[in-house]
């Protein structure tokens, strides 16, 4: 479709003569995403009128009354400051309690949560040269301690992310912004340069807001002193009760929340621990629990436990992906007192050879058809949804003999134990992952096909609730990386990929200085890759950019600095009563006000 008969489409939406639902459609067969589709109408100036997604039906009639909702994340919360939240769970939790001024629904468009209404070009709080957005916020919304909302919070949690001492997750989206307060009710978030995607500060996952009033004296280095990091107060549906790391959290009903009738149920429960199987059983079989994350459990078994009848499996799609990690730096070796330094590199996954060999060793297809089935495929790309994104220049292959062969000619020798050594170096490694049925099978699938290669594989196995941990003393977590190859699963919780390649930027490494608060793991460096990726923030060209983050997949899979495994869609387990929506580009409680129970 070219640019003429696009911008014949997006009139016929501003004239009323096509549906905004049936535009979406029109932009996904082409390979768009929904929230892309949707970002596209808000920029050319679509009526927020006009692009308001029908969502699902809310009945009760009153707040509270719908008892206790409990909910099972068997990787548990270990801290409720969605500023520090290194992993899915940490701000699954936060989100009990706090919210963000928009969320992304399950078409992707931005529905206003603290926000009055969602900026557009039509009243001009989009700005037409892509420099600057401004939100109006909701009136009259209190803290859970009766404190009011307003501007100043936002402004307060620009200042508290970027600020390098706080050492936040959060600190790539809020760095390089200004945010202006205009009013008490009203800020403007300006950037550097022309952005096409500007709903990421404080919007969906990354976008929660925390209160300047209790933790404006934590800000930089006493960041992580703050009581509240523990005990939360917030504007969300639910106000802190009780929390017991990796293990629980408890919240009970907010009865002023700013929704009306708004939340159902009385009190909320998130219990952690356990294992994915057990989770499902809990909701599909047995109905302990109305709601399971995360179900990474064998397609066979969901299959099964469906049968129970207390449950059902809903599937959502986005653009996680289940990959391996090889460590760009040495976790053998200690620098002033930090292992895998960015003054190291690593002693034999430094040689591309070797990189590509591993990479020949992960029969993706057989972890797809025997272990994930449906909630699993196969993929050549980190980067694959939308599909405009996803490059043809990638491609993956099992073959041991290939494998054999190009660390032969690269000089990896059998010694006298079966190991391929060369320089006096071997090609041992220490393989982790978190404790999960797929991924120890699938470790046992790497194993087996690397010791036929000569590539003497130690297996490891973290408890999920320590491998996820946010805990900056716990050497086992995923972001201290101190093994040679790590695998587990991450996407864009967010419709823009740019957001998620961020991972791969110099700047952004794990290091102890940034209390290993950065995205990038695997502590690549490459110049070419940072060059790209700031270009692509500015580039306005729908189709140059879909260039460049092609450009940018390309390179960490090419290169191999990750091998991606499969493509995972987002799997739950849910009660059958239960009336949820969820989306595969925010988190999953991120329409928890809305939840109820069906009689």
């Amino acid at each position: 479709m070219d640019e003429k008969a696009l911008r014949g489409l997006i009139a016929e939406v501003k004239d009323g003569k096509l549906s905004r639902r049936s535009f979406v459609q029109q932009m996904v067969a082409l390979g768009l995403t929904g929230p892309m589709a949707a970002q596209m109408l808000t920029f050319s100036g679509v009526p927020a009128s006009a692009a308001t997604q029908e969502k699902i039906s809310y009945k009760p009639t009153k707040r509270g009354g719908g008892g206790a909702l409990r909910v099972l994340w068997w990787q548990g919360p270990t801290l409720l400051n969605p500023h520090f939240a290194v992993g899915t769970k940490d701000q699954d939790g936060s989100r009990l309690f706090y919210e963000p001024l928009a969320g992304w629904d399950q078409d992707g468009n931005l529905r206003p949560l603290l926000a009055e209404s969602i900026p557009g070009r039509e009243d001009g709080t989009l700005s037409a040269d892509g420099k600057s957005v401004t939100w109006k916020l909701k009136k009259n919304v209190k803290w859970h301690d009766g404190q009011p909302f307003t501007a100043d919070d936002l402004v307060f949690n620009w200042q508290y992310s970027r600020d390098p001492a706080t050492a936040a997750v959060t600190s790539g989206v809020y760095t390089d912004i200004t945010v202006e307060k205009v009013d008490s009710h009203t800020v403007t978030v300006k950037f550097k340069e022309p952005t096409p995607f500007w709903a990421e500060a404080f919007v969906g996952a990354a976008g929660m807001i925390i209160p300047k009033h209790l933790f404006a004296e934590y800000i930089g280095g006493k960041s992580r002193e703050a009581p509240t990091n523990l005990k939360p107060v917030g504007t969300g549906p639910y106000m802190f009760k009780d929390f017991k790391p990796g293990d629980m959290v408890a919240g009970i009903i907010n009865p002023n929340y700013h929704q009306d009738n708004r939340p159902y149920f009385d009190a909320i429960e998130m219990k952690g621990g356990g294992d994915a199987v057990s989770a499902a059983r809990a909701v599909l079989q047995t109905g302990e629990f109305d709601f399971g994350w995360n179900m990474q459990v064998e397609d066979e078994i969901l299959t099964r436990l469906e049968k129970g009848g207390k449950g059902r499996v809903v599937i959502n799609n986005a653009g996680f992906i289940e990959h391996i990690q090889l460590n760009q730096t040495d976790p053998w070796t200690e620098v002033d007192g930090e292992r895998a330094s960015l003054k190291t590199k690593h002693p034999t996954l430094g040689d591309p050879a070797v990189r590509q060999a591993l990479a020949l060793l992960i029969d993706k297809d057989s972890v797809e058809k025997h272990i994930y089935g449906r909630t699993g495929r196969a993929s050549a790309n980190f980067i694959y949804n939308p599909e405009r994104f996803a490059s043809k220049n990638t491609k993956y292959e099992f073959n041991v003999d290939k494998a054999i062969d190009v660390l032969e000619k690269a000089g990896w020798k059998k010694g006298a134990d079966g190991i391929r050594e060369k320089d006096g170096k071997k090609l041992k490694y220490l393989y982790q992952t978190s404790i999960n049925q797929p991924r120890q099978k699938t470790q046992a699938l790497v194993k087996q096909a690397c010791q036929k290669a000569g590539i003497d594989i130690e297996l490891k196995s973290v408890t999920a609730s320590v491998f996820f941990s946010s805990d900056v003393s716990n050497p086992d977590t995923y972001p201290h990386f101190y093994s040679d190859l790590q695998m587990y699963n991450n996407g864009p919780q967010q419709p823009d990929p740019a957001v998620f390649l961020r991972q791969f930027c110099s700047w952004e490494a794990a290091t102890k200085a940034n209390k290993w608060q950065g995205r990038n793991i695997t502590r690549w460096q490459n110049k070419e890759y940072d060059e790209i990726f700031k270009a692509a923030q500015g580039e306005l060209d729908p189709v140059k950019r879909a260039a460049m983050m092609i450009k940018m997949n390309d390179m960490v899979v090419n290169n191999h600095i990750v091998i991606p495994v499969v493509a995972r869609p987002v799997v739950s387990a849910v009660s059958n009563k239960l009336v949820v929506e969820l989306t595969g580009w925010d988190n999953n409680t991120w329409d928890l006000a809305n939840w109820y129970r069906e009689a």
